[in-house]
């Protein structure tokens, strides 16, 4: 399985590509960052990690996209920021249909350290031990663009029974409407 991670952000937005499957070594392909200055507007800087994220799908054709699931935080401007760049990688990824699974910050810590807990050093050398690197990708925004994907390489398939089987079960309880019946005069 090939996943491209993003940590959304405006000012960084991170992204890696891990290819392997559960159980097995892990590969990086690709780890970086899309940049945006903080003083322009809104909308170009949305354009510019469009071009970004597009390119890495371009290079990479990975099989699904694993966002970090955006949070509530005190500032609502960076909340806001954060789920901007997020929605921008779901639509590149939708436009592809290239799939896409959204995981919390506190499920990626957990399963790249065992800990929900974790500070960003810790997943940093998580993953460089992971993923067999030399030092941990920098900025942070990239180490953790990676643990996004290995998240999802490790925890995915059962996440995506789970939610398919809420689905069906939510599903079943929706009541339906009675048959419609033609009025005739």
């Amino acid at each position: 399985m090939r996943v491209l991670g993003v940590d959304p952000g405006l000012t960084r937005c991170g992204i890696g590509v891990v290819e392997g499957v559960a159980g097995r070594p892990l590969t990086m392909l690709g780890v970086g960052v899309v940049r945006t200055p903080s003083d322009e507007e809104i909308g170009p800087r949305l354009v510019a990690i469009e071009r970004g994220i597009e390119a890495w799908l371009d290079e990479h054709r990975p099989e699904l996209v694993a966002v970090e699931r955006v949070f509530a935080q005190h500032n609502v401007r960076t909340v806001m920021g954060t789920a901007q760049a997020s929605a921008v990688a779901m639509l590149c990824a939708a436009r592809r249909g290239i799939p896409v699974t959204l995981h919390t910050p506190s499920e990626v810590k957990a399963a790249i350290t065992g800990s929900g807990r974790a500070d960003k050093a810790q997943v940093g050398a998580m993953v460089t031990r992971l993923l067999r690197l030399s030092a941990p990708p920098k900025p942070a925004d990239a180490a953790d663009a990676l643990a996004l994907a290995i998240c999802h390489i490790w925890r995915g398939p059962t996440t995506n029974r789970l939610q398919q089987a809420h689905a069906a079960a939510r599903a079943s309880r929706i009541p339906t409407a009675p048959p419609v019946r033609k009025v005739t005069r």
